[in-house]
């Protein structure tokens, strides 16, 4: 994933309502409308959001007569987590080196105790 898709597809992810949009069309298409209607926000917020994850290639849109639908593109949510899962194997190999540490702290405490 290139730098400049994995900064579009995380800032379109910084925002709660982008989130929240994702969420709901994990569950299947939708319409503007019915996206818009959890949001104390007006319809042309919501497109604007819409927009966000349209260029960042997070959802793609239809054309079903006169109801465009809007659907869920898992593709650049794979590719961050791919970029994620490298901080996680980091983060595993250093809890499991502290882990052996505290092992070691509490072998020699309870070696003074006998």
């Amino acid at each position: 994933m290139s730098a400049d898709r994995l900064s579009l597809t995380l800032a379109a992810l910084a925002d709660p309502t982008r989130r929240a949009i994702l969420a709901r069309l994990a569950g299947g298409e939708a319409s503007v409308k019915q996206l818009a209607a959890p949001f104390a926000i007006s319809l042309p917020a919501v497109s604007r959001h819409l927009k966000v994850l349209e260029k960042a290639g997070l959802i793609a849109k239809g054309h079903k007569a006169q109801w465009r639908p809007c659907r869920l593109e898992a593709a650049p949510l794979q590719e961050v987590a791919g970029w994620i899962d490298g901080y996680r194997r980091f983060w595993d190999e250093s809890f499991d080196r502290l882990d052996t540490y505290l092992q070691q702290l509490q072998q020699v405490k309870s070696d003074e105790k006998h």
